[in-house]
């Protein structure tokens, strides 16, 4: 059963990171798109910028307030080849190098775990498109603590080899607000893709918290052209 996404972020001040993939409605394109959020002064002191890889990164929009780079400064999105790879955090690069090397989406993040920040122990949400044949296939992943045990991590895995037009997948990193913040259960739930990546990329952005809210990122890509058009909104200005 499909969520009413806008209606789901609204009703959510704190669903953290999120990864949304589906293909729009006409089934012409593949639609990617994340955001982050933030509650301390150090998570909201981000952008999203382009990078050299045809995907994004994030940067401190005032480098002299930066104070903990090493779990907000990564790069959420890289295109390698045919695949396109899409996290919440340095997990992208550890999933490029294993695509690299002949390896797969799996294979690398069994090698990872959910983040070191106790007590939330904040979830992994990974993804990843693959494009062949005018068309695509991709898969989903979270890495999360058993229940706020710091000892034992939980990894889930799931694939979408035929997406169904007009749907996507959305998978966040908490279920909510909290203290500590409780990671998103189940699986990633059923949304709505339109046609407009401008209407897509505007609900997304006026559907978030507006104190919590930090950067998104959206993506639709011609399935017959391989043509991408993209675009990023950054509260900081």
């Amino acid at each position: 059963m499909r969520i009413d996404l806008p209606r789901a972020l609204r009703e959510n001040t704190y669903p953290g990171r999120g990864i949304i993939i589906g293909k729009t409605a006409d089934g012409r394109h593949a639609a990617v798109a994340y955001f982050i959020m933030g509650r301390s002064e150090n998570s909201r002191n981000r952008i999203f910028e382009e990078n050299e890889d045809n995907g994004i990164r994030t940067r401190a929009y005032d480098e002299s307030k930066l104070v903990d780079p090493s779990l907000i400064i990564y790069s959420p999105v890289r295109a390698l080849g045919n695949a396109l790879i899409v996290t919440n955090g340095d997990q992208t690069d550890t999933i490029y190098d294993f695509i690299q090397s002949g390896k797969g989406f799996e294979d690398a993040l069994r090698t990872r775990t959910f983040e070191p920040d106790p007590p939330n122990y904040t979830p992994r949400i990974s993804g990843i498109v693959t494009f062949a044949d005018q068309d695509f296939s991709y898969k989903l992943s979270i890495l999360k603590s058993d229940d706020g045990n710091g000892d034992a991590v939980l990894r889930f895995f799931y694939e979408y080899a035929q997406p169904v037009a007009g749907e996507g997948r959305f998978i966040h990193t908490y279920r909510c607000d909290g203290s500590p913040i409780p990671s998103f259960e189940g699986e990633p739930e059923k949304v709505e893709i339109g046609n407009d990546l401008d209407a897509f990329t505007a609900m997304l952005w006026d559907a978030l918290n507006a104190d919590n809210k930090v950067s998104l990122f959206t993506r639709f890509v011609d399935l017959h052209t391989g043509a991408a058009e993209t675009r990023i909104l950054n509260k900081n200005k």
